[in-house]
């Protein structure tokens, strides 16, 4: 079987993209402890921006009026 030229030159390519895997900059990277880190997932289960707050509020807010305005016809 004969190899054309794009075979070589795809195979290259795709050689070239692993190249830097190893060589990769992990400067941007920062090494934690397993504590902090727990404590990290831990504060990511919880809304704690003050805008995202505020709109949950408006929207509790708006649905409390909404209630008032309900009849449910299938109460006795």
């Amino acid at each position: 079987m004969m190899t054309t030229r794009s075979n070589m030159t795809d195979d290259r390519s795709e050689d070239h993209t692993y190249e830097n895997e190893s060589t990769r900059d992990t400067s941007p990277m920062v090494q934690i402890t397993l504590k902090e880190y727990d404590k990290l997932k831990e504060r990511s289960k919880y809304i704690t921006d003050r805008d995202m707050i505020a709109v949950i509020d408006k929207i509790e807010e708006l649905v409390r009026a909404l209630r008032k305005h309900i009849v449910r016809l299938d109460i006795e």
